[in-house]
This record gives structure tokens, C-alpha cells and sequence, in this order.
């Protein structure tokens, strides 16, 4: 299925519009607070969801907040983790987002620090699992490459349809 014209725009202007903010915030060694607010505008500009309805921030899980949240019809579908843009995604870091996806009975995590993201299914079984399913560098992608566009919509189609 090819991607829809207006899709691929939104797609290659928010590649070439968030590099160099991400490249600055990483020479700038930004807070995770302050880069979850990156975050959150590339899950809007680039990803495609709703930022005053679909996605909601410091979203409460059993005593404990989850940095990001993303609802489909009012349905909590995805957790996101966001660190500060210059951390190291660490094995602790998904351990903790998984923790929180199982809490909630949620199938899909995202680990991000704005830079890199990477995207977890769930299995519910004993024990609980996860397996990394697709991992995108956001400052590497070459907006004229169709085929790294092609792979970050399958990766926005995938999070907009859990």
C-alpha cells in the first residue's frame, strides 16, 4: 500500500523539521521533562495523533506516573517512556516501562529519548515479555530516502492501529 501523498509530507517535513531540534537538544543536554515536550511534538507533527486528545501526559499507574500516554477513542492503547535526550536507553529503563504496560493490561511500550525510539510488544504470559519490534533513529532517517519513510509510516501506521 503506498503511503498517501499527505502522509509522506507530514512524514519528510517532520524528519527534516526535528533533526536539528533534537541535535540541539542533545548538544544542550536537555532534562527528560524537557524533552518529553520534543517528544510529545513528534508524536503530533510527525506520528500523526491528536496532542489535546489522543495523547496525555504523566498518566498515573498504581502510585507511579508514566511520562506519555496515547488513547483511541478514549481507549489507553500505548505507554510511551521518555529520558533525557542525551541517556542511553538501558534494559532498566524498558523493564520499568514494561512493568507499567503490565499494570495496565497494555500490549505496546515505546522507550524513547526523542532521538532513538523503540517500540515493545507485550506477551501476558509467565513471565511477562517483551520484544523489541522496531527501533528508529530519528536523526538518522534521510527524508529523501523513500524507502526510511516508507519504514517510519509502517511504524506510525503500527502505533495508531494497537
Amino acid at each position: 500500500m503506498p503511503i498517501p501523498s499527505k502522509v509522506h509530507n507530514r512524514l519528510v517535513s517532520g524528519i527534516k523539521r526535528f533533526q536539528p531540534i533534537l541535535a540541539n537538544a542533545k548538544a544542550r543536554d536537555l532534562n527528560e521533562s524537557d524533552t518529553v515536550i520534543i517528544i510529545t511534538d513528534i508524536l503530533a507533527e510527525v506520528f500523526g495523533f491528536e496532542k489535546y486528545s489522543e495523547i496525555t501526559s504523566e498518566f498515573a499507574i498504581r502510585g507511579t506516573y508514566c511520562d506519555l500516554a496515547i488513547k483511541l477513542d478514549t481507549k489507553l492503547r500505548l505507554l510511551i517512556e521518555g529520558k533525557p535526550v542525551g541517556a542511553e536507553l538501558k534494559d532498566a529503563y524498558i523493564k520499568q516501562a514494561v512493568d507499567y504496560a503490565a499494570n495496565q493490561g497494555i500490549e505496546w511500550v515505546v522507550l524513547t529519548n526523542g532521538i532513538l525510539w523503540r517500540i515493545y510488544r507485550l506477551t501476558f504470559a509467565q513471565p511477562i515479555d517483551s520484544e523489541l519490534v522496531v527501533e528508529i533513529d530519528i536523526c538518522t532517517l534521510n527524508p529523501r530516502d523513500s524507502g526510511q519513510v516508507e519504514s517510519l509510516f509502517c511504524s506510525r501506521r503500527r502505533l495508531q492501529q494497537v
